[in-house]
Parts: structure tokens; sequence; C-alpha cells
């Protein structure tokens, strides 16, 4: 396993999906409080150490016209109508002004939002990935990073998907040849060892 070193002015903490409307839906393996703690830390430390934060959340139209319409074999489903506040960023994340949050209108960060030109005119070349779930927001979101040419950082501790398999899949057979996966206690050391470094 490399060592990680994260310069914090070409680094930025994405976290997906951090919203009302998504934390109470699933948690495995890890515990969407778990989840929550974890993010919360891998921003206050980007913050402090000057990387930026990004809040990513989904949502739709009122009308709902700009959801996807396809066949599928397991859709998406919701139990009840979504409530008028399901969209918003949880208030654990303290977002700050300096904040940048994206709206995305379906599973990945990148398609159909300004996530890349903001990356890319901020000059930051890495991604630390976190959120909900593992296998769809931020597996989406990765594998577009990934194309585009990002470096990436996985938070293992800091996501959790629908089941412990697929997040599973995704932390041992897809994140580690898109990018290197770590705690959020070793991302959050990466980021303070360049300060002292300076």
């Amino acid at each position: 396993m490399s060592e990680l070193i994260l310069d914090p002015h070409q680094t930025a903490v994405v976290v997906i999906d951090l919203q009302k409307g998504i934390v109470g839906m699933l948690g495995n393996p890890h515990s969407t409080p778990d989840v929550v703690k974890n993010s919360v830390h891998l921003l206050a430390a980007a913050r402090g150490a000057g990387a930026q934060a990004i809040l990513v959340h989904v949502g739709r139209s009122p009308d709902g016209g700009d959801a996807l319409q396809m066949t599928v074999e397991e859709p998406m489903r919701f139990a009840a109508p979504p409530k008028p506040d399901w969209s918003e960023l949880l208030p654990d994340l303290n977002r700050q002004p300096n904040d940048l949050v994206i709206l995305k209108r379906q599973w990945g960060a990148f398609y159909g939002t300004d996530l890349d030109l903001q990356l890319r005119r901020r000059g930051l070349k890495t991604i630390v990935l976190c959120g909900i779930a593992t296998e769809f927001g931020v597996e989406s979101t990765a594998r577009d990073a990934y194309e585009r040419g990002y470096e990436q950082v996985f938070a293992e501790d800091a996501m959790t998907g629908r089941s412990a398999e697929g997040h599973a899949n995704s932390i041992t057979h897809i994140f580690p040849r898109m990018g290197r996966v770590r705690s959020t206690e070793e991302i959050v050391a990466a980021l303070g060892a360049n300060r002292r470094a300076s």
C-alpha cells in the first residue's frame, strides 16, 4: 500500500448525497450515523487544510420531468412521495460559504453538472470521495472521475451501501483500479501532514 500524500490546494473532498431524504434509507456495512460522522470529520480536515469541500445532493424538478424514464428490471421506488425537504443537505455537514454545492439529477455527480468545470478551474486534481451509496452515487461519480483523469482516494468508512455485498464489491474490486482506498483517519492525517511539512 503506497503512502498517502495529499496536497490540500489540489484536493477536493466530495461528499455524495448526505441529504435528508437518503440518509435514512440504507446503511450497510457502516451505519449512516458513522458515515455522517466520518464525512463531517473529513470536511473539517479539508477546510482546515485549505482543501475544497464539495457537497453533492440529488434532486428533481417538482413535476419529476427531469427524472430518467427507462425500462429496468429493478426500478428505484419510493414507499411514499418524497417530502419537500428530501433533497436538503444534512445540517451536520456545516456548510460554509466557500463550500461548493452541486445539484445532480441522477447517480453520478459529473453528468449534467458543472463539477468538472469547478474542479479544473480551481486546479483540483485529486478528489476524496465519500457518502451514500457506495455502489450507486459514489461509484458512478468515481467512474466518471477516472475517465476524466482525476486522482482519487476513497474513504471506505465514510461511505456505505444498500448491501454489505455491494459495498464490498466496490471497495474490493472497483475502487482499487481507479485510486486508493483508505480510512477516514488516514486521509485526515495525510491532509494534516502537508500542513506540518510546510
